[in-house]
């Protein structure tokens, strides 16, 4: 069983109608309910946890849990082979007794077998009489291109052996992705972060980005500013919906330099000076909003 845990079911459900019929079934002495009736099996779940790029791409992963199946040595019956269950002597394997009480008939539970209809003599070895033995099974569960944190998962008669010959319960899987190094999600479009230095920013510069196919060729162009968003068309994540795919968004970091050398300094002061120290029109227009903040006054 995988790390990320196998949980017991949702339960089999009784349900509202089942609590009309009683009611009728006691007061009106109508067609009593048989407990011996077949018996949905409970639901399981299953957290199984994927990659990031397991969760963009799909794909199929064996999950082994223990689940009750019903037992192939008697078959469900709980008597040991060769043998069969018993009646109840009181209620002649019906389940309900009959009770008259003036005008009315009250239909109640056998207190003898306490509404199985039958007892079990000679109990299966296998299954102690109950009918199911727990048993270790591996699914396949098959994940889709685009899934997501919180997306469950049904697998349709997967999940414990109903009684009597009830159907089987169904098997639930919620999908947990873990986070990427690289990558952040938004909808269906990725989020990168890549970083360039303050050459690259100024001159341009071709430089390769990580994607979910691979790395990509992304043009900066000359005086790029950091926190600029460039959008790579179709590298993002498919819509397990079938809505197309969505698309990759650069984020660019410029990186600062340090631990410059005394020639780099040297460099630097010169392009200061030879530039005259002059303020591009983003680092302009805050200095004019500053100066207007501080002086109170406003455009």
């Amino acid at each position: 069983m995988s790390s990320s845990g196998f949980q017991g079911g949702f339960g089999s459900s009784g349900g509202f109608s089942d609590i009309f019929e009683d009611i009728f079934s006691d007061f009106f002495g109508g067609a009593a309910r048989s407990h011996e009736r077949p018996q949905r099996g409970s639901d399981l779940r299953y957290e199984l946890e994927v990659s990031f790029e397991e969760a963009a791409f799909g794909v199929e992963k064996p999950v082994e849990l223990e689940r009750e199946e019903t037992c192939s040595n008697c078959k469900g019956e709980g008597a040991r082979p060769g043998t069969s269950r018993r009646p109840c002597a009181v209620c002649h394997g019906a389940g309900q007794v009959l009770a008259s009480s003036g005008f009315f008939s009250i239909s109640r539970t056998c207190h003898k077998c306490h509404g199985r209809g039958s007892f079990v003599d000679h109990p299966c070895g296998s299954c102690a009489g109950t009918g199911r033995t727990l048993v270790e099974r591996k699914i396949q569960v098959k994940v889709p291109a685009g899934a997501d944190n919180g997306l469950r998962l049904r697998i349709s008669g997967e999940g414990e052996a109903g009684l009597r010959g009830g159907p089987r319960g169904d098997f639930y899987v919620d999908v947990r992705v873990r986070p990427h190094e690289l990558f952040l999600r938004e909808g269906d479009n990725v989020l990168c972060r890549v970083p360039i230095s303050f050459v690259q920013a100024a001159l341009g510069a071709e430089i390769e980005v990580p994607t979910l196919a691979g790395a990509s060729t992304l043009k900066v162009p000359p005086g790029t500013q950091n926190g600029r968003t460039f959008k790579l068309k179709g590298k993002g994540l498919a819509s397990f919906r079938g809505h197309g795919i969505g698309d990759e968004e650069v984020h660019i970091l410029v990186e600062t330099p340090t631990h410059l050398t005394d020639e780099q300094k040297d460099l630097l002061k010169q392009f200061a000076e030879s530039s005259g120290d002059k303020v591009n029109p983003i680092s302009q227009s805050f200095v004019e909003k500053a100066r207007q903040l501080f002086s109170g006054k406003k455009e």
